[in-house]
């Protein structure tokens, strides 16, 4: 295994030169967010927001759910009916258009298949899958029901899913006790289904934190790691990591590079706002720490 380091804003592609008798026009990197609302603003669609904005990128929804819900836990789901979650993300791609796809929150078999039949129907590029399941407060954000068709429908469409230790244990039905075990588990999630695997090992103990990238034709995974910062702050770190791959990724990175650069820029949200106080619980990143001007990129 290989570890990797890379500064923030390294590597980011240049708009493409185009030839003087092409027609031109602008337009953004563009990226889908399909996921829950979180009312405390930490989380979900708006913590995906924040990112995509902050990295450059024009952010669009489909939002899956509503929930109630703040630093201390979460307290109301509501679901979004399907049929208005497919009229959601039909709407964005039928005049917008979409770069890569964050998907968060998923709390139903109903939904899963929606988003699963509108990217094979679109044809939605670089998809990045983050199975939440369990919310930072411990709360249970999926039914157990959905674990099966979210992984037999959406697992083979996702560019890369970015499960943490929870969710990885909970979707291979063992317990992951070491760093020892990221590299075997991640390769048993990719048995399952998925393309790529980022699993997160962020809540091992340990004054380090490992996540191991798990790759088609790697003969071995890529380990990244980095010291742990103390905080209490860690409310949506999950969805903002996803959010930040497919922002990359909509800028026009590999996977690889776009995963080393969205851990460079969660870091650093994590350590601007390890300090401060955001309610009585686990409180947000801060997102904005760095924001990087919108990208607009010249197109024939």
């Amino acid at each position: 295994m290989t570890s990797s380091s890379t500064g923030l804003h390294a590597g980011r592609p240049h708009a493409r030169v185009l030839p003087s008798d092409a027609r031109v026009s602008s337009r953004y990197a563009r990226v889908l967010s399909i996921a829950g609302s979180d009312s405390g603003g930490g989380a979900g669609i708006q913590a995906d927001l924040k990112t995509f904005s902050a990295l450059g990128c024009y952010g669009m929804t489909a939002i899956t759910a509503i929930t109630a819900q703040n630093t201390c836990g979460v307290t109301g789901i509501h679901g979004v009916p399907p049929d208005m979650l497919k009229a959601q993300i039909d709407a964005v791609v039928q005049d917008i258009g979409v770069d890569a796809v964050k998907i968060g929150m998923l709390h139903s078999p109903e939904v899963v298949r929606v988003v699963a039949d509108a990217i094979r129907t679109h044809q939605l590029p670089h998809v990045v899958l983050d199975p939440v399941m369990v919310a930072t407060s411990g709360d249970r954000l999926i039914a157990q029901e959905t674990v099966g068709v979210l992984v037999s429908e959406l697992f083979p469409l996702a560019e890369v899913i970015t499960p943490n230790l929870d969710e990885a244990g909970w979707l291979l039905g063992r317990s992951l006790q070491d760093a020892d075990a990221l590299e075997a588990a991640a390769q048993d999630l990719r048995a399952l289904g998925a393309q790529a695997v980022l699993l997160k090992g962020g809540h091992l103990p340990g004054d380090w934190v490992v996540d191991v990238l798990s790759m088609p034709g790697a003969p071995q995974a890529h380990k990244l790691q980095s010291p742990r910062i103390a905080t209490h702050n860690g409310h949506g770190t999950g969805c903002t990591l996803s959010s930040a791959i497919a922002a990359h990724l909509a800028l026009g990175l590999p996977l690889q590079q776009a995963v080393e650069q969205a851990r460079s820029y969660i870091l650093g949200a994590i350590a601007a706002g390890a300090d401060v106080t955001t309610g009585r619980g686990h409180g947000p990143l801060n997102h904005g720490y760095a924001p990087i001007a919108q990208r607009v990129f010249e197109s024939s």
